[in-house]
């Protein structure tokens, strides 16, 4: 049996461990604030795809600690830990050390997060083992401690970091190509690419420039987008940003028209309520910000390769600014 461990168990984390284990893995979930609820009923999803009241109950913990433990009283490693946490590259402690205890010698370590240019941290820490770096889109949102409520669609964009060929023996490849074996399983929708970072680029199109406008604005991206004559334009020129960055890393594929086909999704919201991107439903709940793995390290990329970006810089140094004031007001400075 396949032993998953999934480390930020919120709402993308609940989904997959309801798909993992359906697929007959042995999923252990560490929980911290919903760690009495999920330890006594398990996690409940409510999903436009999977069904309503869904109930899954994993193995649960409170720290990577007790899951290390766990995995010795067992005798056997951990086959994948799936980090779904929020991603804060260069933090202290690091997560890549936070989840080092239960990292055994074949453990392979998929990373379902946001933003670009994070999966180095864990490469450094776990030189032997592999990583799998991950887009997906699963609309989903926790709106009690084990309820979790997910929207009508679903994927799993998945890679190995670095990349590596599908046709290649490499260990990280079949552990990439057993991992979409078991999403597939579980009734997910997966698929596996060779280089998956022109899949992050593509949505970074979107989490770069939507993502810190809603959160600076306080709008969703249709009240945004009804605000002034200037803010398509806005989005529009930050975004051209975003694949002006990609394609001078090589990542040639990410081109003018997806900035298009994004933008053309968003102008098809006007008339509803829009979308609220989760950087404003962390400036709502006065919690931190993905803003170097979102915005940071795009604008440091930018300047490796000498592209100018104003749009995108304006938009990380202020929404820096928003969320050290988050910070702030937490540590009561």
């Amino acid at each position: 049996m396949t032993r998953v461990l999934i480390f930020g168990t919120g709402s993308i984390g609940s989904v997959y461990a309801y798909i993992l284990d359906r697929a007959g893995c042995s999923v252990i979930c560490i929980c911290r604030s919903n760690y009495d609820v999920v330890a006594t009923n398990g996690f409940t999803i409510n999903s436009a795809i999977f069904g309503q009241n869904l109930t899954v109950r994993p193995h649960v913990v409170k720290s990577v600690e007790d899951a290390a433990t766990y995995a010795q009283e067992q005798g056997q490693d951990f086959d994948y830990i799936i980090v779904s946490s929020k991603a804060f590259p260069n933090a202290t402690p690091s997560t890549a050390s936070v989840i080092a205890p239960a990292v055994g010698k074949s453990t392979a370590i998929l990373l379902i997060q946001n933003g670009i240019a994070i999966e180095e941290e864990y490469a450094t820490a776990f030189p032997a083992n592999s990583i799998i770096s991950a887009v997906t889109y699963v609309p989903a949102t926790q709106t009690a401690p084990g309820l979790v409520t997910m929207g009508a669609l679903d994927g799993l964009e998945i890679g190995t970091y670095p990349a590596e060929p599908l046709d290649s023996a490499m260990p990280a490849v079949t552990a990439l190509k057993r991992l979409a074996e078991l999403v597939a399983a579980g009734g997910a929708t997966v698929t596996c690419y060779p280089d998956v970072q022109v899949r992050r680029w593509r949505k970074m199109i979107v989490n770069a420039t939507w993502n810190p406008t809603c959160a600076l604005a306080h709008q969703s991206d249709v009240q945004f987008m009804d605000a002034s004559p200037q803010s398509i334009e806005f989005i529009w020129d930050a975004m051209l940003e975003v694949v002006a960055v990609a394609q001078a890393l090589g990542y040639v594929d990410v081109t003018v028209k997806d900035a298009e086909q994004q933008l053309d999704r968003a102008k098809g919201r006007i008339g509803t309520k829009g979308i609220e991107f989760s950087m404003l439903a962390d400036v709502k709940g006065e919690r931190p910000m993905e803003v170097e793995a979102i915005v940071g390290n795009a604008v440091r990329l930018a300047k490796e390769k000498s592209v100018s970006t104003p749009y995108l810089s304006a938009l990380y140094v202020l929404s820096k600014g928003l969320d050290t004031g988050i910070m702030h007001r937490a540590a009561n400075i």
